[in-house]
C-alpha cells in the first residue's frame, strides 16, 4: 500500500469523487477514503484516468462528505474478495460482507472480483442436463450445466417465487456436488427476506450462497455484487469441483444503477439513457458461465430480469438476448389464469437443450416428445383464437381435441404449483398421458412405436 494521501479533491458528486495530481494510478484499483470527523475509513475505486485527475466510484454513499478535509489513499490494488468453502451456508452483503451474525470467514484465497476471460479454446460445450423439478423448462426448454439462461419477466410477476424454486429444487442426476449462489440486485427488503426465508426453510441454504443487495443499499454495490457472486461460484467451480447454478436478480435494477453512474459521470448516453457500453459490460457478467477443459466443476448462470412494460424490444432484455443461450419467458397471460409457474413455453427457448437430452440424460424419447408437445399446444392456442372469432360450433372433432388439449396442458403440465418438485420421467410420462386426448393421426412427431410404448402404458382411468 501507498503511503501518500491525496488531499486535493476538486469535486464529489453522486457516487463519483475527483482527485487530482495523481501519480502511477491504476485502473479498477481500490482507494481508501478518510473523511473527516470519521475514524471507519469509505471504498472506492477507480473508474477514469485522466492525466494528473483520477474519477473514484465510492461503494458507499457520500452524503457528509466534502472535498475540504477529505484524504485519498491509492492501495496499489484491485478489489478482492476472500473466498472459502465455509461460504456455503452463509449470507453475505452486496459488499461481500457477512450478514447472518455468524462469524467472519477465514478466506482461503483472495480473488479479484472481476474475474478472468475463459479463454474459448479452454471452454468445453455444455451437454449435461440439469434437473430443476419444473416441467415446461425440463422437459421443453431444457437446461444443461455450463449454460447461462435468463428468464424474461415483468412487473408484478411471479419470477421471484420461480428462482427460488428452481434454487430449492434444482439437481444433477449424477449425483455430483451441487451449490447455488444467489444474489439479490436492488430488490425489496421484503423480496431479499422472502429468499432467506425460503432458502432457510427448504433446507437449500447449507448448499448456498446468499448475496443481498436491496434497494436501500448504495447503487454502486449494486454493481459490485453480481461480480461478488461470480468470483464466490468461480472458486466452488474451478478449485473445488462443484456444479455451481448462479441466480442473479433482478439484472434491470444491475443496468439502472450502470445508467446512474453513467449519468454522473456526464457521459454521452446510448439507447433510452443508457451508456453505450452496456453490451459489453452485461457480457462481462454472462460470459463467466461455462465449463473448462480439465477442471471437475461448472458455472450454470439463470439471470433474472424484468422487462419494463413487458416490452422484450427494451435495451436490457434485447441486449441479454445476443449474448445468452435463449430464455425463459414469464407469461402475463398464463399468470392471469392462474397458472404457476406461468412459463410460456413457446415464447421460451433453449439454444442447448438438444446437448441435454436423450439416452443416459434423460429419457431415449424426450426429443421426440418435446417437438409432439409443441405442435400440438401450437395448434390447440391457433384453435382457440379461431373459436373466439367464430364460435366453437364452427369445430370439427380433431379442433375440439386440440382446444381441450392445450387447456389441460397448461393447467396440467405447465402449471404445477410452487411446491411440487417433479422429477423428468414424471414430467415426460405426464406429456404422453396427454397426448392420450388428441387423436393418433395428429401425432407426427413421434414415432408409432414409442406411440404404442409410452401411450399403452396409460390405463384407461389415468387417461385425461
Amino acid at each position: 500500500m501507498s503511503n501518500k494521501e491525496y488531499t486535493d479533491i476538486s469535486s464529489i458528486a453522486g457516487p463519483l469523487m475527483v482527485v487530482e495530481g495523481v501519480e502511477g494510478v491504476k485502473y479498477e484499483e481500490l482507494v481508501e477514503v478518510n473523511v473527516a470527523g470519521e475514524n471507519v475509513p469509505r471504498f472506492g475505486k477507480v473508474l477514469d484516468i485522466a492525466k494528473d485527475k483520477a474519477v473514484v466510484q465510492m461503494f458507499a454513499s457520500t452524503t457528509g462528505m466534502t472535498a475540504e478535509g477529505t484524504r485519498a489513499r491509492f492501495r496499489g490494488e484491485t478489489l478482492k474478495l476472500g473466498v472459502s468453502e465455509d461460504m456455503l451456508g452463509r449470507v453475505f452483503n452486496g459488499a461481500g460482507e457477512v450478514a447472518d451474525g455468524g462469524p467472519e470467514i477465514v478466506p482461503e484465497q483472495r480473488r479479484d472480483i472481476a474475474g478472468e476471460p475463459i479463454n474459448p479454446y479452454s471452454r468445453e460445450f455444455p451437454n449435461d442436463f440439469i434437473q430443476t423439478g419444473v416441467s415446461s423448462i425440463d422437459v421443453m426448454n431444457t437446461l444443461v450445466r455450463g449454460q447461462k439462461l435468463p428468464i424474461f419477466s415483468g412487473a408484478g410477476l411471479p419470477h421471484s417465487r420461480l428462482a427460488a424454486q428452481i434454487a430449492r429444487q434444482a439437481s444433477v442426476k449424477d449425483g455430483s456436488d451441487f451449490a447455488i449462489v444467489f444474489a439479490t440486485l436492488g430488490v425489496s427488503f421484503e423480496e431479499a427476506e422472502y429468499f432467506r426465508r425460503e432458502f432457510e426453510e427448504a433446507g437449500a441454504l447449507e448448499r448456498s450462497v446468499l448475496f443481498i443487495n436491496t434497494a436501500a443499499d448504495p447503487v454502486v454495490e449494486r454493481v459490485s455484487t453480481p461480480r461478488m457472486a461470480l468470483t464466490t461460484a468461480e472458486y466452488l467451480a474451478f478449485e473445488k469441483g462443484k456444479h455451481v447454478l448462479v441466480i442473479l436478480t433482478d439484472l434491470t435494477n444491475y443496468c439502472e444503477a450502470l445508467r446512474e453512474v453513467s449519468s454522473a459521470r456526464k457521459e454521452v448516453p446510448g439507447r433510452r439513457g443508457y451508456p453505450g457500453y452496456l453490451y459489453t459490460d452485461l457480457s462481462t457478467i454472462y460470459e463467466r458461465a461455462g465449463r473448462v477443459k480439465g477442471k471437475q466443476g461448472t458455472i450454470t448462470q439463470i439471470p433474472i430480469l424484468t422487462m419494463p412494460d413487458d416490452d422484450k424490444t427494451h435495451p436490457v432484455p434485447d441486449l441479454t438476448g445476443y449474448i445468452t443461450e435463449g430464455q425463459f419467458v414469464v407469461s402475463r397471460e398464463l399468470y392471469r389464469k392462474g397458472v404457476f409457474p406461468p412459463v410460456d413455453v413457446q415464447g421460451s427457448l433453449s439454444r442447448l437443450w438438444s446437448a441435454g437430452v436423450g439416452e443416459g440424460k434423460t429419457r431415449a424419447d424426450h426429443s421426440a416428445l418435446k417437438d409432439q408437445l409443441f405442435a400440438s399446444y401450437a395448434t390447440g392456442r391457433e384453435v382457440r383464437e379461431l373459436a373466439v372469432v367464430l364460435g366453437e360450433a364452427s369445430l370439427d372433432d380433431t379442433d375440439r381435441a386440440h382446444l381441450k388439449f392445450a387447456d389441460a396442458f397448461e393447467r396440467e403440465f405447465v402449471g404445477q404449483g410452487e411446491f411440487e418438485n417433479r422429477s423428468v420421467e414424471e414430467s415426460l410420462d405426464l406429456g404422453w398421458k396427454l397426448l392420450t386426448m388428441l387423436p393418433r393421426t395428429s401425432l407426427k412427431r413421434v414415432k408409432p412405436e414409442q406411440i404404442d410404448k409410452h401411450m399403452s402404458s396409460v390405463s384407461s382411468e389415468e387417461k385425461i
